[in-house]
């Protein structure tokens, strides 16, 4: 599975609507990360840089980042950026593979 992070911020569209209609939103972003195939870890209210932070899980990132395009294309998100993370265990998979890496890296001005 992949592990997602997102982060962005509410435009004044959206700030104005949830201050008409008041309402837990996490059913609703559940709702688009769950239509989207993957699965909601869990879904913050932030301060800070950011307004909100989701953690999702997916078998492929492309759909997950096609839904939050479509929400950022309806007003109500801004300033998206989704991050991939791994577990400890995951990256010294990366690491090992990074090491064998290494020795088939020739630098700029070497021969």
């Amino acid at each position: 599975m992949i592990r997602l992070i997102t982060r962005g911020r509410f435009t004044r569209d959206y700030a104005q609507a949830l201050l008409a209609a008041p309402e837990d939103r996490e059913p609703a972003v559940r709702k688009l990360i769950e239509g989207a195939g993957g699965k909601l870890i869990n879904f913050y209210f932030t301060t800070g840089d950011a307004d909100f932070l989701i953690v999702a899980e997916t078998n492929e990132a492309e759909s997950l980042i096609a839904a939050l395009l479509a929400t950022a294309a309806a007003g109500m998100i801004s300033d998206v950026t989704t991050s991939r993370a791994w577990t400890a265990g995951e990256f010294k998979a990366v690491a090992e593979k990074a090491s064998k890496a290494a020795s088939l890296y020739r630098p700029p001005g070497k021969s």
